[in-house]
Parts: structure tokens; sequence; C-alpha cells
């Protein structure tokens, strides 16, 4: 067997994580969805002539590389980080349409593609149905990270993550019978419908059994310790062992995880966890999950350049409107028995519908010599790349033409007044500044200053005329101000430790209620 250069790997991993880093800063830094940023400069890396790139392009696009890294490496952590963070209560006041869109209408999906892709794209039974699997669910990677970003409703924002980090679990479940047993359920007739009825029950059920055992057992064990490094550590390994677990019991591996994140994120911080714990933990998994979602759009972007579409452009426009089609169909049956989605939801839900790195994984884990593969494989990321790129660069645009990306009530009007204020501060500063320079008497500068300054006290009245208006303003004012000021709190606490002016015992008892003050603020925030 060849041996492995690992300084060599560590190096690529390196390379890659660097440039991951530096997209996501610029995009954060002009306000631009970093997914999208990723997935388009990967794609112009992968269609470029870089020589000391072109190790790094070989390895990423190994199809072994990209499904280990996506289905076992990022997928658990990306999903518990997720469930962890959602409160229950939440879950369950939405309980109705997240089930209906993340299972039936992950199935209707399901038919609408298989039997469009056998009859539009001439593909097998197999290979259509392989591609509906795919093509079926959201991807969770893709939908928590680009609508994080777009600060959503509430509600509609639960309902979205509630959807897509469950019906994906059914993708791979419907993914598996159709590439592997399909065929062999469907000469069976009835009995073979039973028998894949029982295969989906058994998979879905073992994976709420181990998920639920193991959320229970870490949340016990977080009872009996107040150390947050270690139980950031127990997280760890609940999330990837869970679903390690429950994939060698054949068991779904992502609903077994969502299940032990809801049960560790809600029973656990409930029983076991303090303020501070919640807090580290919740900032850790902040920042693993933005290194990961960097990393997976990045090796999409390249992913996606080592297909060959040749003379396929007709069959590819007409998967990609399949799926489309398919989507709208599932939304819009399936919200037909919530009763109390509005309509400008259900057209977020269509659109929001993205897919991405899981379906690349699923279907790059295709044997080889699986019959119609590479048609698979293009369709899958002519669709994603569709996905990523109109429907996630256009989000954001729609959900303010349908108006439910609204602001809070008043305060365009407040950045309005601040942005003057702020003018106005400025220009006082650089007239007090011209005018030492330059020696100008106070004759010349105090009337321009002074009209500034009543300007300052009218906008002044304004801001206060409109948090009376608007209390929740203030309030969130307020709440910037003294997380600020306990950030300030926590460096003059280090800087007496460093300085040996009080004991490091002190410093962690003082830090600790600094740290319990700023886990009750992000709580109400």
């Amino acid at each position: 067997m060849e041996e492995l250069d690992l300084h060599h790997i560590f190096s690529l991993l390196l390379i890659l994580v660097m440039i991951a880093a530096g997209i996501t800063a610029i995009a954060k830094k002009f306000k631009r969805p970093y997914p999208i940023a990723l997935v388009i400069i990967g794609a112009v890396i992968g269609l470029s002539n870089i020589p000391f790139l072109e190790p790094l392009k070989d390895f990423i696009t190994a199809g072994e590389v990209f499904n280990f890294a996506v289905l076992t490496l990022f997928l658990p952590a990306l999903l518990g980080e997720a469930a962890l963070k959602l409160p229950f209560s939440q879950l369950f006041n939405n309980k109705k349409p997240i089930l209906l869109l993340a299972f039936g209408g992950t199935f209707l999906s399901f038919v609408v593609i298989g039997f469009s892709s056998m009859w539009l794209l001439q593909l097998t039974i197999p290979a259509a149905f392989v591609f509906a699997a795919v093509m079926s669910a959201t991807d969770p990677v893709s939908v928590l990270s680009i609508f994080k970003s777009l600060g959503v409703n509430k509600r509609l924002s639960t309902v979205i993550e509630g959807e897509s980090l469950f019906n994906d679990g059914l993708a791979v479940v419907l993914f598996n019978i159709s590439a592997f047993s399909l065929l062999t359920y469907a000469d069976m007739g009835m009995e073979g419908v039973g028998l894949g009825v029982w295969e989906f029950i058994k998979v879905v059920a073992l994976g709420l059994i181990v998920g639920g055992a193991t959320g229970y057992i870490a949340s016990r064990i977080t009872r009996y310790f107040d150390d947050y490094p270690l139980e950031i550590i127990f997280s760890i390994i609940l999330f990837y062992g869970t679903y390690l677990l429950a994939e060698s019991v054949q068991a779904s591996g992502v609903i077994a995880v969502v299940v032990a994140a809801l049960t560790l994120g809600n029973y656990g911080a409930k029983i076991g966890m303090s303020p501070t714990t919640k807090l580290n933990i919740s900032n850790f998994w902040d920042v693993v999950t933005l290194l990961i979602n960097s990393l997976v759009f990045l090796m999409v972007g390249l992913e996606i350049t080592r297909i060959d579409v040749a003379d396929k452009w007709g069959l590819i426009f007409a998967a990609i409107l399949i799926v489309l089609a398919a989507r709208s169909v599932a939304v819009y049956v399936t919200t037909l028995f919530t009763g109390n989605i509005p309509n400008a939801w259900k057209h977020i839900l269509n659109w929001g519908g993205l897919k991405g790195s899981l379906s690349i994984a699923l279907v790059l884990s295709l044997p080889r010599d699986f019959d119609g593969r590479e048609d698979i494989l293009i369709f899958v990321f002519s669709a994603v790349l569709f996905s990523l790129v109109c429907q996630g660069l256009t989000i954001k645009p729609v959900l303010n033409w349908l108006g439910v990306n609204k602001q809070e009530e008043g305060y365009e009007d407040y950045e309005t007044l601040l942005a003057q204020a702020y003018r106005y501060e400025n220009a006082i500063q650089e007239i007090s500044r011209v005018q030492d320079n330059l020696r100008i008497t106070d004759t010349v500068t105090n009337e321009i200053v002074e009209d500034y300054q009543h300007n300052l006290e009218t906008i002044q009245e304004k801001i206060e005329e409109l948090f009376q208006e608007h209390p929740e303003l203030k309030e969130k004012q307020q709440n910037t101000l003294k997380r600020h000021s306990l950030y300030a709190q926590h460096e003059a606490v280090e800087r007496l430790v460093k300085e040996d002016i009080i004991s490091s015992d002190v410093a962690d008892e003082v830090i600790e209620q600094i740290m319990d003050k700023l886990a009750e603020l992000e709580s109400e925030h």
C-alpha cells in the first residue's frame, strides 16, 4: 500500500483553510453571503490553472475525500450545532409544518422528481430515483448558513431549520433504498412495498432511539461536572459518537445526531449546565461551524468544476426545472394542511429550499459501476450550482420584496438619526482639529459649532421620542452597552491578574460572574 505523506496532506489542508478563511472574511466585511462567494471562488480556482494549487484541487476533488469530509467529518458537527441551539419549545410549537415538510414534502418531492426524471431525462428506474433522493431534501449546511445571516422571522427560521435538520435523514434512507434495493422491492410487488416501508420505519425509529439514549446519558453526565472545556469535549464525543453508533446499527445517523443534540441542548442544559458553560459551548460551536461551512462551500466550488457538461445543456436545464417544480409541489401541497403559514412564508420556503454539499457527497458515494452514475453527477452538480448561486443570491431580495425580512418597527428611523448624529459629532471634531492646526480663532468657528450642536440636541430629542414610542429599541441599545461593559470588565480583571494585583482564584470567581451575566444577555437576545 502506498504510504501516506501526512505532512503533505496537512499542508494542503492548511492552504484550504487559509483560502476559505480569507474569502469568508472578505465576504463578511462587505456584508455578502459568504457561502455563495466561496462556491464562486472555488469554481474559479477549479477552472483556473494555478500550478501551486493543483495538488490541492486533486486532493479535495478525490471522491472519497469529499464524501468522507462531508458525511463523516462535517455533517455531525453542523447538525449537532444547529440542533443544540434550537429550543424544543419552538420546535414543538411548529411541529406540524416541520413534520409535514420534512417527511410529507420530502417524499412528495422524491416521487415527482423520480417519475419526471424517468420520462424527461431518460434515466433508468434506479438512477431516476437516486437523483430524486439526493434532490428531494433541502441541505442543512446550505440552508442554515445562509438563513442565519439574513435575520428572518424567528418562527419562519425555526420551520426552515427544523425541516432541513430532519428531511435529509429521510433523503439518506431513500437514497440507500433507491441505489441498492429499489429493483428488488419493485420485483416483489406489494410485499416489496411493505419491505420498503418497514426499512424506512426501522431506520428512522432506530435513529430516534439511539439519539434519545445518547443525548439522555450525556445530559445526566453533565450534572456531575461544572467545567466547560470538559463539557465541550463531551458535546464533541456526543455528536460524532452518536452518528457513528447509529450508522453501525444501520440507523439514521443524521436523525440520531439531531435528537441527541436537541436533548443535550434542552434537557441537559437545564439540569447540568451553568450559564457560563452554555455560553462557552455555544461560542465554541460557532467557531467550528464557521470554519466547516467555509471549507464545505469552497470544496463544493472546486468539486463542481470536475464535471463535463459537454452537449447535455438541454437535459441539465430540464433537470433544474424538475427539481424546482418538485419543491414547489412539495411546499404548496403540504402547507395546505397547516392553516397558519402565511403565503409569503410559503414562497420563501419554496425558493429557500437550497441544495448543497450533502447532495454532492451522497451521489459521489455511488459505486463507480452504478448505471447512470455520470449522468446523475452532472444533473446533481448543475442543480446544486444553480441552487447555491441563483437561489442563494436572490433569497435576500425575495425576502425584502415579500416583506418577510422587515426590521423592528422604528429601527430604520433610529439608524437615520444615528447616522446624522455621527455626522455632526465628527464635523465638530474636525473643526476643532483644523482650528488647532491653522490657529483659527473661536470667533470664526463658534457659529458653525453652535449650529451643529443645536442639530445634535434636536436629534437627541427625536431619539428620546423614538425610544418612548418603541421601548424595545432602547432595551436593545442598553443590552449592547451592557455587553461591551462586561467585555471591558473581563479584560480589566485579566489585566489585574497579569500585574499580580489579585490572585487567579479571585479572578476566576469574578470572571465566572461576568460570564454568567453575558450568558443571561445572550439568552435574552
